[in-house]
């Protein structure tokens, strides 16, 4: 039995994804001999995967959905930066005092936030983010407080009207979230429904920090989320370009640069 079948179909698949988004395309036949399956076998994995909104079949194999679309699978944004990502979160955690309530929204990068949370309590946190959710359940010390709605299993996290209901009904001391893109002295996202809620967290909390792996900047998206007045603070880790940071001076936004690999951060 080879590797990649003693792990079962969601590594395998995670790869089949990856190795799709890479090339743009691949054929059923070339996937089940990269991953020693037979060809019933791969069928199935590219059905899932059409099914998440990763992949796009067609005749005798798949094409990669747009960026966006994948971008958006917890799955893949999970190993997507992850260490700028933490990067980001360590001087994040500077921001917040045993006592405060913070929301988090559903990114990867507040998960890193999640992670370290236990160092800073009492605390009281706010999300609408399952992984976040599982992770912080644990802690002593945090009050935590899930945000329900309509479950999305692309995002592991909970949306729609009942989720921006919520949010609404709460003020905390600052709300900690991430997107897709920024570019022109504004923040975007691709998905309509998340910015619903992207916006409720903005509105019902004391301060905002916009969270970004540098991947992120120079980059539009589909729904235009706020202009990046609506953010006391920008973090950003140090792989940021200095035309990317240009772009930022030029719109006046306060910023920081995360040095990564340390817990040493050095100021824009």
């Amino acid at each position: 039995m080879s590797t990649q079948q003693q792990r079962g179909p969601a590594p395998r698949q995670a790869a089949i994804a990856e190795y799709v988004l890479a090339r743009g395309e691949g054929t059923a036949a070339e996937l089940a001999t990269r991953f020693d399956v037979s060809l019933m076998t791969i069928h199935r994995d590219l059905d899932e995967l059409e099914r998440q909104g990763i992949v796009r079949k067609f005749r005798g194999g798949v094409t990669a959905q747009p960026s966006g679309v994948f971008e958006s699978n917890v799955a893949f944004r999970l190993k997507a930066m992850h260490e700028e990502k933490a990067a980001v979160a360590r001087h994040a955690l500077t921001l917040i005092e045993p006592g405060m309530a913070v929301m988090l929204d559903d990114s990867t990068s507040t998960l890193e936030i999640a992670r370290r949370l236990g160092s800073i309590t009492p605390l009281t946190v706010v999300t609408n983010f399952l992984q976040a959710i599982n992770l912080l359940s644990a802690e002593r010390g945090i009050h935590l407080m899930a945000l329900g709605g309509d479950y999305d299993p692309l995002h592991s996290s909970f949306l729609g009207v009942s989720c921006v209901e919520a949010v609404q009904s709460l003020q905390v001391d600052v709300c900690f979230t991430s997107t897709s893109a920024v570019s022109g002295g504004f923040a975007y996202h691709q998905e309509q429904h998340i910015v619903s809620v992207k916006r409720a967290m903005l509105g019902s909390a004391a301060r905002n920090v916009l969270l970004l792996d540098h991947s992120k900047l120079g980059r539009v998206a589909l729904h235009r989320l706020a202009p990046l007045s609506a953010f006391d603070l920008v973090l950003v880790d140090a792989g940021a370009s200095a035309e990317a940071l240009r772009d930022l001076d030029e719109h006046k936004v306060p910023y920081h640069v995360c040095e990564v690999g340390g817990d040493g951060t050095r100021p824009a």
